[in-house]
């Protein structure tokens, strides 16, 4: 079946299986490989990316359920070759190592501070809580966060 949508400002169309999941639509067919597969029942947040502006796991999203939406993933987030304030900030807090997570977890970053852009520490970890990272321990992810948003 045919499925449009809008991907990082862009409408594509692409034809999927039925039962097709996003994750695998976006990295197989789309090529993009921000989206990681890590454990296919939505529990480690790598393949997450915001649906209307909402952050879900695309591996658990049917593909043909985002017709006529929109999907932002990580490269939707660059404007103009530069880096959005998030990455940058994980950056310089080095909030990044084997950068498996990276890009779910900026996304997940990004929701939360499109809803409240003075998110209290609390928040944060809440936020990022649905993001597995088996490298940083979060403090420096948290750190990166707080920094952006004082």
């Amino acid at each position: 079946m045919e499925v449009r949508f809008v991907l990082n400002g862009r409408e594509v169309k692409v034809d999927v299986k039925p039962t097709a999941n996003l994750a695998d639509v976006l990295r197989q067919q789309l090529g993009v490989t921000s989206v990681k597969k890590g454990c296919e029942t939505g529990d480690c947040g790598s393949c997450a990316v915001l649906l209307d502006g909402e952050l879900v796991n695309s591996c658990i999203v049917l593909a043909p359920t985002v017709a006529g939406k929109s999907v932002t993933t990580v490269e939707g987030l660059i404007v103009n070759g530069e880096m959005d304030a998030i990455q940058k900030s994980l950056a310089e807090h080095h909030g990044t190592q084997c950068g498996f997570c990276t890009p779910g977890m900026v996304l997940a970053i990004k929701a939360l501070l499109n809803k409240n852009p003075k998110p209290t520490e609390q928040e944060i970890r809440r936020a990022i809580s649905g993001n597995l990272c088996r490298c940083t321990g979060y403090q420096k992810i948290v750190e990166a966060v707080k920094s952006i948003t004082v």
